[in-house]
């Protein structure tokens, strides 16, 4: 390519979908269907049909641009993330490979650079489990794992459904089913994102190419004991929700950092105490865990041995323990075919590389049930993310583009 990518036009798409923001004084919150993530989706429409792009969405919001090739009967090449956050999160985290996506149609047209094959930049809804404790609603939805029955079972804190929100904003909810994209529909994608551990700034490398997307397990669980003084029941005679729940925890810890798998994390991130008052002895706690491993068969094991250990602290500390899992996804291979491709656009590009596990999981992970997928890190600093302070040189995100623009263009014209 003679016109490589411009770190400023990356700068200013990413800086004004920042400011689609409901907590502009503590990080950026865009939480999927309020009014601040709908605004920001108009824009991306916008900025779509600028670069002469055709614009449609699904059943579910997911939203595509079109690039027509010169043979748009072809399987099409898929790019993009999600424009969705976590609470008081970062501007980079799914953005980047939004715009990563229209720089790299840009640069396609720029260059009159042939491409038999559509090439479409999606945006995927929610990967985000923010607002409905599950992540990847869009993605899940095209794999064919969230159908309209779900949607209407699906609820936020405020009592709404998804199908009840969908419907409200005008999504075409009577084409649910339209959704699911059959395997072999969709060609191959390739999804730039940020690093989100650090392994690439410790390694001074400015491109990752992910060999695998871990998978989440998570749950909801309960613990039930007996609300009582602090000061007027011995320790003998207690029923501690919380004490159970801070011995679950370390179990949790246990098992996570002694996994034999190559790459394994186990959190509990959100946690209720009640009635959360200095002077009572918790009767219920209900925190969430969330468990990840690049191998399916460990997951499973570890779930197994930490609903044993459960067990064994309910009986010990005469609690009820209920559990409520809310998903199990498959860790995703990326494709060797397209990994290559990316190798080789590295090296065209004289970019230094090193091959790497995602700890977080993407929508890639759901699009890899009907599709060849693969993934493209860039450096982020000190490998923070979800956090006001999450951060990315706008010129490593052009780096990536000009390497996903090339694996986009070789992709499109394999025939």
């Amino acid at each position: 390519m003679e016109i490589k990518a411009n770190a400023e036009n990356i700068k200013t798409w990413l800086e004004t979908i920042n400011t689609f923001n409901s907590t502009p004084e503590f990080g950026t919150t865009r939480v999927l269907f309020t009014d601040v993530e709908v605004k920001a989706r108009e824009y991306v429409k916008s900025e779509m049909r600028k670069l002469n792009l055709k614009v449609h969405e699904d059943a579910i919001g997911n939203i595509f641009g079109v690039l027509e090739g010169t043979r748009p009967e072809l399987p099409p090449i898929w790019t993009g993330s999600h424009i969705d956050t976590v609470l008081n999160a970062g501007m980079f985290d799914g953005m980047s490979g939004v715009v990563a996506g229209l720089e790299a149609v840009r640069l396609i047209q720029a260059n009159n650079l042939k491409h038999e094959r559509n090439i479409i930049v999606v945006v995927y809804t929610s990967e985000e489990p923010t607002r409905f404790k599950l992540g990847c609603l869009g993605s899940r939805a095209m794999a064919g794992k969230l159908d309209e029955k779900q949607a209407k079972e699906l609820i936020d804190d405020d009592g709404n459904t998804l199908y009840k929100v969908l419907t409200k904003l005008g999504f075409p909810v009577q084409d649910f089913d339209k959704v699911p994209i059959k395997k072999g529909s969709v060609y191959g994608a390739v999804e730039l994102h940020i690093d989100q551990n650090g392994v690439l700034e410790k390694a001074g490398k400015p491109i990752g190419i992910v060999k695998t997307i871990c998978a989440p397990s998570v749950f909801d669980v309960e613990v039930v004991g007996k609300q009582s003084h602090a000061g007027g029941t011995t320790m003998e005679d207690r029923q501690d929700a919380f004490m159970a729940t801070a011995e679950i925890a370390l179990a949790l810890e246990k098992l996570g950092k002694t996994s034999q798998s190559e790459y394994t994390t186990t959190t509990i991130g959100r946690v209720q105490v009640i009635p959360n008052a200095v002077n009572v002895i918790p009767g219920k706690v209900i925190f969430s865990i969330d468990i990840r491993d690049c191998d399916y068969d460990y997951k499973n094991d570890l779930i197994a041995k930490l609903k044993e250990e459960i067990k064994a602290i309910a009986k010990k500390r005469n609690v009820v323990v209920n559990i409520t899992q809310y998903n199990n996804d498959y860790p995703m291979k990326c494709d060797e075919n397209i990994i290559k491709k990316l190798e080789a656009a590295c090296e065209k590009e004289n970019t230094s590389y090193i091959k790497t596990i995602s700890g977080a999981f993407h929508d890639s992970m759901l699009v890899g049930e009907f599709a060849p997928v693969a993934m493209i890190f860039v450096p982020s600093k000190d490998g923070i993310s979800h956090s006001p302070n999450e951060w990315t040189d706008f010129a490593d995100i052009a780096a990536g583009a000009n390497i996903l623009t090339d694996v986009l263009v070789e992709l499109a014209n394999e025939v």
